[in-house]
């Protein structure tokens, strides 16, 4: 991972006299924002609704670590009235290199000086939080788990990348069944973030956006106890699946590419899938329906094999290749389709490649990114007409490809040692 000037800390120093001040606390809930104006004030009320009515014996901290928004973010934050007893509400901006990893690095540090129990997170922009997403996210610290990872309800076309490649690669390659590893919103335990703050990775590209599959993949090789909460539908930001989720792609997919080297002989160790307990009820309303745009992804896919068939001959398997080239020539939509089989065997051709490549590591991912985008158009053919419960078997049935052949890059992995 790129490496940027080093931070002995993400506190400012108004921040830690704070809390300093504060002493101690029993809850820390984080709030990483930027330019989150519009949405803000909600979030933090629902949190502090949750706190005082499940927890109102328990002191508790709200801390918002903000980017630097020049927007009124912060404003927002600071407008909001807490009358709540045992609770305070803390904004700080962060130090540190941009992005949520630095925010969630002030978090931890707040939290374990007011060694704190549990930790909460939420993102921001969160539209459909409810007080009780509070209490399904902590209870499960309190009683004992050191992450708790969010169970969303979630309409059949959202959250592409996580049903595309990070649930099947969380799930196939480190044996642990986990929905949603890049959800956002997460409960902690005192080990566990202060396991995370002692982790060299803060001036890396993990202090940007890679940080929620990170603390995932964290918990799992760390060895902490894990389950998952159910929230209820995430509704926030954009849907489309055709809208440019390039710089998610890159952040995720990335960073769950990088850590394969890293976690090599752990992975090699790895001989059947855990189930997590899954704790709590959906709270607030379902998943909405959103219409698709299918026409940019083919299009995107399409560009992407004059652009970069070369490349794809040189990286994936010939008769993937084949494939590959056959649905880029044809012009039927109805008939669109990358199947599964070969999708598996690209997505770890890929990482094989990545990990490999010592230069140009991301102008190589950008280069999957096409076929990502393949992929989630024939999701779409396919899923069409199914209900919620027949598209979650068919990504059951997908994660179980990836399992079946995750030999198939362990196997690489060895041969690129073999070759190094």
């Amino acid at each position: 991972m790129s490496r940027t000037g080093r931070f002995s800390t993400a506190m400012r120093d108004y921040a830690r006299r704070q809390i300093e001040q504060l002493g101690n606390a029993d809850i820390v809930v984080g709030i990483p924002s930027y330019y989150s104006d519009e949405s803000l004030d909600h979030v933090i009320r629902m949190v502090a609704e949750g706190l005082d009515h499940f927890y109102p014996e328990k002191r508790s901290l709200i801390i918002v670590a903000d980017g630097g928004s020049t927007d009124d973010t912060r404003e927002v934050a600071q407008s909001v009235d807490n009358h709540h007893f045992n609770m305070d509400i803390l904004v700080t901006i962060y130090r540190g290199i941009p992005g949520k990893g630095s925010a969630f690095r002030a978090i931890f540090e707040a939290a374990k000086y007011l060694q704190a129990s549990a930790v909460g997170l939420f993102d921001s922009d969160l539209k459909s939080i409810k007080p009780g997403w509070v209490r399904n996210i902590i209870d499960p610290v309190l009683n004992g788990y050191d992450f708790v990872a969010p169970d969303y309800s979630r309409y059949k076309f959202d959250g592409t990348i996580t049903n595309t490649i990070a649930y099947n690669l969380t799930r196939a390659l480190y044996g642990v069944n986990i929905r949603q590893p890049i959800g956002g919103d997460f409960g902690m335990s005192r080990v566990m973030v202060n396991h995370c703050l002692d982790q060299d990775v803060w001036d890396t590209d993990i202090a940007k956006f890679g940080v929620d599959i990170w603390l995932t993949i964290t918990a799992i090789t760390g060895g902490f106890r894990i389950c998952q909460a159910k929230l209820g539908a995430k509704i926030h930001g954009e849907k489309d699946p055709a809208a440019d989720l390039g710089p998610m792609f890159r952040e995720v997919v990335g960073t769950i590419f990088t850590l394969l080297g890293k976690n090599k002989t752990y992975l090699e160790k790895v001989k059947e899938t855990i189930n997590t307990p899954i704790f709590g009820e959906a709270i607030g309303e379902e998943p909405e329906a959103f219409e698709v745009n299918l026409e940019p992804l083919v299009q995107y896919f399409r560009i992407g094999f004059k652009n970069f068939g070369s490349v794809w001959a040189n990286i994936i398997e010939e008769k993937d290749y084949i494939t590959i080239k056959k649905l880029a020539k044809s012009r039927s939509l109805k008939k669109f389709n990358l199947p599964t089989e070969t999708w598996v065997r690209i997505v770890y051709r890929y990482a094989e490649h990545f990990c490999r490549a010592e230069r140009q590591r991301f102008k190589i991912l950008d280069t999957l990114i096409p076929l990502y985008n393949a992929r989630v158009a024939s999701l779409i053919m396919i899923l069409m007409e199914k209900n919620h419960a027949e598209a979650e078997e068919f990504y059951d049935g997908q994660a179980q490809v990836f399992e079946s052949k995750r030999n198939y890059l362990i196997e690489l992995l060895k041969n690129n040692n073999k070759d190094s």
